[in-house]
């Protein structure tokens, strides 16, 4: 049997406040090419389908059309919720689905109720453990003294197992969506931890074939048969030297035979530019940034004037920027730049420093409030004097 682990597809998402939909259906249509090019029986997605509890009208197109593609192209498909997604929500309708193939696993008591799917050999198993909050689930999962991720994933998987060993000799995959002992976040996860502790060892999975994980974005094997795929798309600029993919795993008779990646089309390339703003729009070895999404550092000595706009003339995919201007006269702490200074001249050193330097005007407007306050506090003190 062939199966494709992807997750974290992050429907919805926006990348510094740029709309991703048609990224997300371009990169989602190239699964469903590696689903009929490659053969494959089943697709499993363990968690954050949708970026949000609540998706949009158009995300939720953009998902159904990925699903639809998927089964047309010959793949079972099966998924869980994720921290982003909303349990309710993604599971509506979820018997009507399975009818058609799509298997949406988001209730602690779908745990040890498994999809059976056929292959030349048999049968496989595909559970799921969706994302469980370890406040509202424990409750349902028997163990009311549980706060860890831990604890209530041992919990499920306690019933998997329970229901694996009066099915001797299936062969089984877990879909979970959980942060792993070992596992390397990329900065663009929502943390899942409330309250208590969000890591879960490895270990808690012994007993299945194949373990499918999802919410860390960046792929990675945590053991042979241990994995997450990571997102599709990369969605913070940390992720710009991932190359985004889909994990192809094959079971034979006995189990786990071989897991392979296949690199998904790059969509759209990130960059983090760094220089003045003039060199920014000039330089030659920027070129191949002006079709990326682009996050600039301008250096320039003084803020320029509508920088975004003038970056965008060039990267039209420019979505962040910042201004770090040029530190002069070494990394000297507060107190030994001002030690020796009049208030004046320090005034005059922040406004250039957060700012930029003052005009001829401003200095004489400065130095007239400074010597207005100055005597204002004389003529307070005296006042307390003569009382």
């Amino acid at each position: 049997m062939k199966i494709l682990h992807t997750s974290d597809w992050h429907i919805g998402r926006t990348f510094h406040g740029v709309d991703l939909l048609a990224d997300q259906a371009s990169v989602l249509g190239s699964i469903a090419d590696v689903v009929r090019e490659r053969g494959v029986d089943v697709v499993v997605v363990p968690g954050d389908v949708y970026d949000r509890s609540i998706p949009s009208s158009d995300a939720v197109a953009v998902c159904n059309r990925a699903f639809e593609a998927i089964r047309a192209a010959g793949a079972v498909i099966v998924v869980t919720s994720g921290n982003h997604d909303s349990a309710v929500r993604l599971g509506a309708g979820a018997s009507f689905a399975a009818a058609g193939g799509l298997h949406l696993i988001t209730k602690v008591d779908q745990i040890d109720r498994p999809v059976i799917v056929d292959d030349r050999f048999g049968q496989v198993a595909f559970y799921g453990i969706p994302y469980l909050e370890p406040e509202i689930t424990r409750v349902a999962l028997g163990v009311p003294q549980a706060r860890t991720h831990s604890e209530i994933l041992g919990a499920a998987m306690t019933r998997i197992r329970a229901d694996l060993s009066a099915r001797p000799g299936l062969r089984s995959v877990l879909l979970a969506h959980a942060f792993v002992v070992g596992g390397e976040a990329s900065g663009s996860e929502r943390s899942i931890s409330v309250g208590g502790v969000e890591t879960v060892a490895a270990a808690e999975f012994a007993g299945v074939d194949y373990v499918a994980l999802g919410h860390l974005h960046s792929a990675q094997r945590l053991e042979d048969a241990v994995r997450y795929s990571g997102s599709p798309l990369p969605y913070s600029f940390g992720e710009r030297s991932h190359r985004k993919s889909v994990l192809l795993i094959e079971l034979d008779e006995t189990g786990l035979a071989t897991v392979d990646r296949i690199d998904l089309p790059l969509v759209r390339g990130l960059s983090q530019l760094r220089g003045t703003l003039d060199h920014l729009l000039s330089g030659t070895e920027f070129a191949d940034a002006e079709a990326h999404y682009v996050s600039a550092v301008l250096t320039d000595p003084v803020r320029p004037v509508d920088p975004m706009r003038r970056l965008q003339a060039r990267f039209p995919y420019a979505v962040h920027l910042e201004w770090q201007r040029p530190v002069s006269g070494g990394d000297l702490g507060y107190r030994d730049a001002v030690r020796g200074r009049s208030d004046t001249e320090i005034a005059h050193g922040f406004v250039g420093a957060v700012r930029s330097e003052m005009s001829e005007r401003e200095i004489l407007l400065m130095d007239e409030a400074l010597s207005a306050a100055g005597r204002s506090t004389e003529s307070t003190a005296e006042l307390g004097e003569t009382a």
